[in-house]
């Protein structure tokens, strides 16, 4: 049985469960070429659509960037330093974790909500506030934390347990690895 459907689940605001800020504008003329991401809103690259030497008020780090115009709802996970675009907000998770899996659960949550704001249906700061999300809750109700971060875990196992041993399969093939890959490495 799936686990998924063992856990309770609740509605919960956006604004309630994150600190909402905003990115800042920065055209291309004012743009210095450098080493730090610009995240602006788009739909690929993690969002970065450009790398500069500028900063601002919206240098920043460990946050989830969404999307409210162009790429309409798009959520990326920014662990790295770099500054963000006015048309993209800075989600802040109120209780500050800043787990890679808990940000990437959250990630597929907010985005799950793309489907309503397509067709001219404008995903503003003021509806941002307002979205709400499903997030599985512990027995008084509150997010279950420790589940999205064990549940993202398991996941990012799954996935990349397969590419992992055909890495090491190659390995043993070429006789470079000396015994290739304990079978112990993934924990299922």
């Amino acid at each position: 049985m799936d686990k998924l459907s063992l856990v309770r689940w609740k509605s919960f605001v956006l604004s309630d469960v994150f600190t909402i800020s905003s990115g800042k504008r920065l055209t291309k003329a004012d743009m210095k070429v450098g080493k730090r991401p610009f995240i602006g809103a788009t739909d690929s690259n993690n969002g970065i659509t450009a790398w500069v030497d500028n900063t601002n008020e919206s240098l920043d780090k460990l946050v989830l960037g969404v999307n409210y115009n162009g790429s309409v709802v798009e959520t990326f996970f920014h662990p790295y330093e770099f500054i963000f675009s006015d048309d993209v907000k800075r989600l802040h998770l109120k209780n500050g974790i800043t787990s890679y899996h808990v940000m990437l659960f959250l990630k597929t949550m907010i985005i799950q909500q793309k489907v309503k704001f397509e067709y001219g249906y404008k995903f503003n700061e003021k509806r941002m506030q307002r979205q709400k999300i499903l997030l599985p809750v512990t027995e008084d109700n509150s997010p279950d934390w420790q589940f999205m971060e064990e549940y993202m875990r398991r996941k990012e196992t799954l996935l990349l347990k397969p590419a992992v041993e055909k890495l090491c399969n190659r390995l043993i093939q070429k006789e470079i690895s000396g015994g290739g890959c304990p079978k112990t490495y993934f924990h299922t």
